[in-house]
């Protein structure tokens, strides 16, 4: 019988408050039988593997925020990952295939339903395997629902992003400038600065430690107030927009990191949300599981812009199975640039 060694990734207990550590998650070798898995399976050998803030919310031990399924205990993590089938038995697949899945293991090699794969890649289309999971995975598809479905800006409207250097906010300035928008971001260092305007085409940007009056910086960055404003943070500056927002200004939330290692009660409140109401805004939280019904045509416009060099990435790869503790923490610091990925093999 064949079999192969695969260290992976699960949750030996839940981690409420903070950086989960090697007390939460833990690695493990196990024996995985190649011959024995069920019908409409595969074997995937695991060559890439997103890691997503969201994973945070998944080992809190309580169903608030975000309101995604807890992990059980002992339980393997997944999430977008691009694979190799080694085992088949499923006739649409073959060894070889390379395919992406939204609950690859975070494992050297693992068992999924064929029916979860959601992606076969032809080797010859020159796109880098890691775009699958960042400008065309979770990263693209929820800037691409927060700037052209939510927000719809017009040429000319004035967009803030925060977190604008992360894997979401890169690639939201991008389509927004691609609109005709004039984009400022939010980051946390001045090279970060540097690159949302070298490399991303922001009109200009602000390292939020050193200039940590929120409602100065936006006053001088967005003299005629903002239009748009993609949020990833939450807390603070989430409060300092709202009073700088023009009438029927759009709010689409997509995430608030700066809360997601606190319990409710800890959390920065925003204390001026009055300000929806005269200025009748929409703020609308999305999740992009309510949008598949248009990631084709996500899908096609990234892929698109992609080929013609109107969109770039900046990834963030940690290498070997055994990173990926260290690559999740790395989402909570200022260090971070870009998509975050684990290159297994």
């Amino acid at each position: 019988m064949a079999v192969v060694e695969s260290r992976e990734w699960y949750l030996a207990s839940y981690a409420p408050e903070g950086v989960p550590t090697s007390d939460h998650l833990k690695l493990r070798t196990v024996t995985l039988s190649l011959d024995s898995i069920p019908e409409r399976h595969v074997v995937l050998e695991t060559l890439f593997i997103s890691v997503e803030p969201y994973l945070r919310s998944r080992v809190t031990g309580r169903e608030d925020g975000l309101y995604t399924p807890q992990f059980n205990l002992n339980e393997v993590l997944s999430t977008f990952g691009v694979g190799r089938v080694i085992r088949s038995k499923d006739s649409d697949y073959v060894e070889g295939d390379i395919v992406v899945s939204p609950l690859t293991p975070f494992a050297e090699y693992g068992v999924v339903p064929s029916q979860l794969l959601t992606r076969k890649i032809d080797p010859n289309d020159g796109i880098p395997l890691p775009e699958y999971i960042s400008l065309l995975g979770v990263p693209g598809f929820a800037a691409w629902v927060g700037i052209e479905v939510i927000a719809d800006p017009k040429p000319g409207s004035n967009v803030f992003i925060s977190a604008a250097a992360g894997a979401v906010g890169m690639y939201a300035g991008q389509l927004a400038k691609l609109r005709g928008c004039r984009v400022i971001g939010s980051t946390g260092s001045d090279e970060k600065v540097r690159l949302l305007k070298e490399e991303f085409g922001y009109d200009d940007a602000f390292n939020y430690h050193t200039e940590t009056d929120f409602d100065a910086a936006l006053s001088n960055y967005f003299p005629n107030g903002i239009d748009v404003y993609l949020d990833n943070v939450g807390g603070k500056m989430l409060e300092a927009v709202l009073n700088h927002v023009n009438k029927n200004a759009k709010i689409p939330l997509c995430g608030m990191i700066s809360g997601y290692n606190k319990v409710w009660t800890e959390r920065e409140g925003v204390r001026n949300l009055l300000n929806l109401i005269g200025k009748e805004v929409n703020m609308q939280g999305f999740m992009v599981g309510s949008y598949l019904h248009r990631f084709g045509d996500f899908a096609k416009d990234m892929e698109s812009h992609l080929k013609q060099g109107k969109i770039g990435s900046k990834l963030k790869i940690f290498h070997g199975i055994e990173t990926f503790l260290e690559s999740l923490g790395s989402l909570f610091t200022s260090s971070n640039v870009g998509k975050v990925i684990v290159q297994v093999k």
